[in-house]
């Protein structure tokens, strides 16, 4: 096995070696829309909504700024009042539950399942109160959550779906008659976001929101422009949240690739399974039976109290991880006594928090650095 100063320089994310395989193209598109001078709206834009509307299975697509407005510009859409609640997973990005403080609703945190990461039917009907107005289910790095006793919890009791989809874009969940459906085109509006670092990024921010009813579709449209109907009159209090020509430019090119960057992900993923089976005190990623996974992230428990340990020794050989998530969203001082359900303690998002790690995972990865990884977890322990 080579040593690590034989090993290139390992990358969480390699961002430069999948730029540098398309570097002709990308280039070339990039120019071509400095050219035309339609750096908003302009042509890439209308065809990538066209694309990933596609892509998704969704009637609809409205590209936006990033994923954070994506989720912000959904519940706006919805005619949420302040106070109504929203129910989210504990263990999540922060924007997942900011968005809601930030229209002055109140969001109920949840724990999630212990080895998928995800929120379930099961743990989001205790929260449900006659205030609650939406949930919005996130799939955690990579796969869907299960999401058909979810929609069916949503009828039971008139409730509004968010999808956070910004980390299993291509991911695919099969319901019980055989109905395949990609994340995000799953419940009344789809959330995602093209930060460089997604299975599909951007070389910026971007993000987009989907739907299939076409009112619906309407009202998202005109609240992430300004809330006109029309240039210069408003009917409703929007905001201004806009993918730009250059972005679309490379997510298209991009786009096509997806399915190809995810096959790689999957590969790299098994790779691992393989070479970590069998750790005692190490649980390798955990697959929902319903789901697809794309593999966002490689997501592994560490019990006994060595996640930090490792994290270190592996840092000390050369080799990047990360921790998603340290802190639990009940614990963040921003959500302090603001969350309506006001917990302070869930048993599987504090466990979570202690024992996660993230190995890198990228289209790039290759077999001598995924066994130079491999070989150094397995030294740990």
């Amino acid at each position: 096995m080579p040593s690590p100063t034989s090993i290139p320089n390992i990358q969480m994310v390699d961002l430069k070696s999948q730029y540098r395989a398309m570097q002709e193209e990308i280039d070339s598109a990039v120019i071509e829309v400095i050219r035309s001078g339609a750096f908003i709206n302009g042509p890439e834009v209308k065809k990538f909504k066209a694309g990933l509307a596609d892509f998704l299975g969704a009637k609809h697509v409205i590209p936006c700024a990033n994923g954070t407005d994506a989720l912000q510009i959904a519940l706006m859409a919805l005619g949420l009042e302040p106070g109504d609640e929203v129910i989210v997973p504990a263990f999540t990005y922060v924007a997942s539950a900011e968005v809601i403080a930030l229209l002055n609703l109140n969001p109920v945190m949840v724990d999630v399942d212990p080895d998928t990461f995800n929120v379930t039917a099961e743990l989001i009907e205790p929260a449900i109160s006659e205030r609650t107005k939406a949930i919005i289910p996130v799939h955690l790095f990579g796969q869907s959550c299960d999401m058909e006793p979810i929609i069916a919890l949503a009828k039971k009791h008139g409730l509004h779906i968010v999808e956070d989809n910004a980390q299993s874009i291509g991911a695919v969940y099969t319901f019980s008659d055989g109905r395949q459906i990609r994340t995000g085109a799953l419940g009344d509006v789809g959330c995602t976001s093209f930060y460089p670092s997604k299975n599909l990024g951007a070389y910026g921010d971007g993000g987009a929101i989907n739907a299939n009813d076409d009112q619906l579709a309407e009202t998202l449209q005109v609240v992430a422009n300004h809330g006109q109907t029309r240039r210069y009159y408003h009917d409703l209090v929007g905001c201004n949240s806009r993918l730009d020509s250059i972005q679309a430019a490379i997510l298209n090119l991009k786009l096509a690739r997806l399915d190809e960057y995810n096959q790689r992900r999957n590969e790299a993923a098994e790779y691992y399974d393989r070479a970590l089976a069998g750790i005692e005190g190490l649980q390798t990623p955990q697959r929902q039976p319903n789901s697809t996974h794309v593999f966002h992230q490689y997501t592994m428990r560490v019990s006994g109290g060595r996640r930090d340990a490792l994290q270190e020794y592996l840092k000390g050989k050369g080799i990047p991880s990360m921790i998603y998530y340290p802190v639990a969203l009940y614990d963040q001082k921003a959500f302090k006594g603001t969350a309506a359900n006001d917990i302070d303690f869930l048993p599987v998002t504090d466990a979570l928090c202690k024992e996660v790690i993230s190995l890198p995972m990228h289209s790039e990865l290759d077999a001598e650095t995924l066994g130079y990884i491999c070989k150094e977890v397995k030294a740990f322990f």
